[in-house]
């Protein structure tokens, strides 16, 4: 498997597994019949803000995976894969790794800033392709 695939499988496999964390909050706090129910009854008592922004780093990993595998499956197939995307797609991983860790502990531009590492990861292998 190619690098770029690998860090494909771990970064959907974070990805996947980040709701987790806000649901065991959500059954901390509502009881597990009420997280499970979802607020169908009656409203969910509201989360930890550690778990709000869980919530929300999940939300943007779901968004921001859309746009790494399309441009890893790309590359992948076009044969435009090489040492910069390589090294971007581990970029990539381990900005998200970062993301997750600065989100939820609330430190606002550093977090910033991982994004943005990210996002110009997805740039080079965006542009590996396109050249």
């Amino acid at each position: 498997m190619t690098t770029e695939l690998s860090m494909l499988v771990w970064t959907t496999g974070l990805t996947g597994v980040l709701w987790l964390g806000y649901m065991m909050a959500q059954s901390r706090v509502s009881g597990l019949v009420g997280a499970l129910s979802y607020g169908y009854k009656e409203p969910l008592a509201p989360l930890p803000a550690w778990a709000e922004r869980l919530k929300a780093h999940h939300h943007n990993s779901v968004e921001n995976l859309v746009l790494f595998a399309a441009l890893v499956i790309v590359a992948h197939l076009t044969q435009s894969a090489n040492g910069a995307t390589a090294a971007a797609a581990i970029t990539f991983f381990w900005a998200r790794v970062a993301h997750l860790v600065l989100h939820v502990a609330g430190v606002p531009y550093l977090r910033s800033g991982a994004f943005v590492v990210g996002w110009l990861a997805l740039v080079c292998i965006f542009y590996q392709i396109v050249t």
